[in-house]
């Protein structure tokens, strides 16, 4: 099997774009596709703002940073993916949406070697594999957000995936893009979410009972245990809306109470209150310009 030169990714939000610009900064030429034009523009601009702050921070030259952006094509025809050697699905966390998009993918690539990678949270690799006619060749490549920063990378095969997928994603992800790799069981949460989210679960309900804020919650756990952010500002990070369908996923699969999304939470998405993406959750990101597509609920007037 040959080595991975053409990255596609679909979906251009926040992990989408982070991902392309991952791989473009490594050198490889990158597709992004997007469900429509409105969408495409948004992540091209949230690429090149990602690579404007990685300069001006010294993280990239202007040279280098001109060179990623120039590998980086955004689009919103999925057909433009057809000739890539791994394309992986940075959509919503919704599996329906991802069944849609491995599908028409199956059917889209011309290359039989093509490796399909999810980038989901919590879903079963298992159920989108056995939506294609390549189920051998679907695997699990979970970054983490900020991808350009975190090295961190969950590889999560299949019952199905074959050894030789999973060395090809290995290698790509440990030599071409230099993060660091776990692997993990194909179950809901994987291995740092099945930790990761009953922490942030409880944090919300103690907002939700009222025993602290959120804004206490966040500085206890910061400067009493040394976390670089506290567990409300972090499941504003990942996306109310996200954390609650890994929470769904997961007590989907094991029934546990820990893992049940606390009723705050499912209002907050509801309400369009998302977190970073759309300026408001648990604490305000008033600088933050709204995801195309988010709800953002208009102020109360009394």
């Amino acid at each position: 099997m040959g080595g991975i030169e053409r990255v596609g990714v679909v979906g251009c939000g926040l992990m989408g774009a982070g991902i392309a610009e991952v791989c473009a900064r490594a050198g490889l030429p990158v597709t992004v596709a997007e469900r429509d034009a409105r969408a495409a523009r948004a992540g091209q601009e949230r690429i090149a703002r990602s690579l404007e702050r990685a300069t001006a921070r010294g993280g990239l030259t202007p040279a280098l940073r001109d060179e990623a952006l120039a590998l980086i094509t955004v689009t919103d025809d999925l057909d433009a993916l057809h000739d890539r050697d791994l394309v992986v699905e940075a959509v919503a966390e919704d599996e329906q949406v991802k069944l849609d998009v491995f599908t028409r993918l199956d059917a889209i690539l011309t290359s039989d070697d093509c490796i399909l990678a999810t980038n989901t949270s919590a879903i079963p690799v298992i159920r989108l594999a056995t939506a294609t006619s390549r189920p051998g060749h679907v695997i699990g490549v979970h970054f983490f957000n900020p991808v350009p920063v975190l090295r961190l990378v969950e590889l999560v095969p299949s019952l199905l995936t074959s050894a030789d997928t999973l060395d090809r994603a290995e290698t790509f992800t440990t030599g071409t893009l230099g993060k660091e790799v776990v692997r993990a069981p194909d179950r809901a949460g994987f291995v740092v979410n099945a930790l990761l989210v009953p922490y942030l679960l409880a944090a919300i309900r103690m907002v939700e009972s009222g025993i602290a804020t959120a804004q206490d919650i966040d500085r206890g756990m910061v400067l009493g245990c040394a976390h670089p952010l506290g567990p409300l500002a972090l499941a504003d990070l990942i996306g109310l809306d996200t954390t609650h369908a890994i929470a769904d996923s997961l007590y989907d699969e094991f029934r546990e109470p820990h893992y049940s999304p606390p009723p705050l939470l499912a209002r907050m998405v509801d309400a369009g209150l998302l977190g970073r993406k759309s300026g408001q959750g648990f604490h305000s990101y008033p600088d933050r310009t709204p995801t195309p597509g988010t709800a953002v609920p208009r102020p109360e007037t009394r």
